[in-house]
């Protein structure tokens, strides 16, 4: 059975319990949250090496980072150190979307380089497969070579996979009748439309809903159902061919559930700060409370080597509105594939703003660190600060480079330091 049906049962499994530890919570928390439909553990049967993660409502936000080769980058050492980065500062899961070089290799040893949560997006394996194995173009690819690239992965120990299924030929037909600036910006979504127009059918992922759900049960995998038409830039947010999309995957998840299978659903994008929490509660409403995975969003579309910080800016408002799982973006989103100083930087800007907004939140312990912190500084405690530090070498870094006299506090106020200034005048 899938975690899901032994939820339903009313049975904790192990996947539950070792959860319940890592979040803080009791095991009949998590069971009740994957019962209803609001909590999901990613975790495939086949990942041996993999920890069970829990996404969802009341647990700790969690953070996505992206990695993966390109045709014009492939090389697969680099993507392993971008794989030992991102979980070295914090990332809970790591997506693969490599669509150059040795994809395969490079996915199986993300995969047993680390115990991370790992996702894909199947469909540019059946592209790349496609193209290179039976000298076919996309829009040629089959529905079995699409599904024989799930089931690949699958097989692999996905833990998550990223379909696009809301991408419907009606929802293509809305985009067009409103009018976009930037059209499709989902590498998957677009690979969706180019398909159905070109052979003039319905998307098969959502025509063959049904055997989706017969192999990601097989494995216990749970489906992100992505957001092909989230928007690209702030004019596109919140229109109707995102919200058709969305009240697609809003019935696709009851489908889901009612067979047993675990489901998130993925959100925008580009979105308008006074947006945002709408596009939560919209996300909440529709899919039934089920767990929400948002790439930023990012509150401006003119920031490109920043775009860490406009992404961390919007994370912090979705994941305080409700929001569980954000997804990071580096500095050089739009720009170029990142490098590995670019996941980390990204992956740090994400944890703080997951991190503050569960604070928000209320979420259990999430103040802990910080209370902790405070009492650190007012000691002058610089180890227990550093330790403290989401960014410990970094901290560490500043400090060593700005050496302090022999007060013992930072350069910025020297000898006049509040701190040492209010320890003597509360000894008076």
């Amino acid at each position: 059975m899938t975690q899901l049906e032994y939820a339903r049962r009313g049975l904790i499994t192990e996947k539950m319990q070792l959860a319940a530890i890592a979040e803080g919570v009791s095991p009949e928390f998590i069971r009740d949250g994957i019962a209803a439909g609001t909590i999901v553990i990613c975790h495939n049967i086949k990942h041996g090496n993999g920890i069970p993660l829990a996404v969802g409502a009341g647990l700790r936000t969690k953070v996505n980072a992206n990695i993966g080769s390109s045709s014009d980058d492939t090389d697969l050492e680099k993507e392993l150190e971008k794989a030992r980065t991102a979980v070295k500062y914090g990332a809970d899961a790591l997506m693969d979307l490599s669509t150059g070089g040795p994809v395969d290799e490079i996915r199986k040893a993300i995969i047993a380089e680390t115990q991370a949560c790992i996702g894909t997006v199947p469909l540019y394996q059946a592209a790349l497969d496609a193209v290179r194995n039976k000298n076919k173009a996309i829009v040629d690819m089959t529905v079995d070579d699409i599904f024989a690239g799930i089931i690949k992965h699958a097989e692999d120990g996905v833990d998550f996979i990223t379909v696009h299924c809301g991408v419907t030929r009606a929802t293509v037909e809305r985009m067009k009748n409103e009018g976009r600036i930037m059209d499709v910006v989902s590498r998957g979504g677009a690979f969706t439309i180019e398909w159905m127009s070109y052979n003039n059918k319905e998307n098969p992922l959502y025509e063959h809903f049904d055997k989706l759900l017969e192999i990601t049960k097989v494995y216990d995998m749970t489906l992100s159902l992505g957001d092909g038409f989230r928007p690209g830039c702030l004019a596109d947010a919140t229109d109707r061919a995102q919200i058709q999309e969305l009240i697609i995957l809003g019935e696709l998840t009851q489908r889901a559930q009612a067979a047993g299978v675990q489901v998130m659903i993925e959100g925008p994008g580009h979105v308008p700060l006074n947006q945002i929490q709408t596009n939560i509660q919209l996300q909440k409403r529709i899919c039934h409370g089920a767990p929400f995975y948002v790439l930023g969003p990012l509150v401006t579309d003119i920031a490109p080597g920043y775009d860490h910080i406009t992404c961390a800016i919007g994370g912090a408002i979705a994941a305080a509105a409700g929001a569980d799982f954000l997804c990071y973006v580096t500095p050089s989103e739009h720009l170029c594939l990142p490098n590995v100083q670019d996941v980390r930087d990204g992956v740090i800007a994400t944890r703080i703003a997951a991190h503050a907004a569960d604070i928000a939140k209320g979420v259990k312990g999430a103040i802990d660190k910080d209370i902790a912190m405070a009492k650190c500084r007012k000691k002058l405690d610089w180890e227990g600060q550093f330790a403290l530090a989401m960014d410990p070498d970094k901290a560490r870094a500043f400090r060593a480079n700005s050496p302090a006299g022999e007060h013992g506090a930072c350069t910025m106020c020297g000898e006049f330091c509040a701190y040492k200034l209010m320890d003597d005048a509360m000894k008076r």
